[in-house]
């Protein structure tokens, strides 16, 4: 798993605290919700490169799945 840390300066954490209740909170979910459409875009894209590809025989069955193997290609 992954950590993330994000410093602010005081002006920034008052700034970010006066819009939400919890800056913490509030950029975990922007972040998650972020990550949730790339992995749907990685998605949508891999199967697409999959089904055109005759070599490919089998696609796996859930999205994290594809978005790992395509992470893979990576590294």
């Amino acid at each position: 798993m992954t950590k993330l840390t994000i410093k602010l300066n005081d002006a920034e954490k008052i700034a970010l605290s006066h819009v939400c209740d919890d800056p913490q909170v509030w950029a975990t979910n922007f972040v998650r919700n972020r990550c949730q459409l790339a992995i749907e875009e990685i998605y949508l894209q891999e199967v697409e490169r999959m089904v055109a590809d005759p070599d490919i025989t089998e696609i796996p069955a859930d999205k994290e799945s594809v978005v790992l193997a395509f992470g893979s290609k990576d590294e």
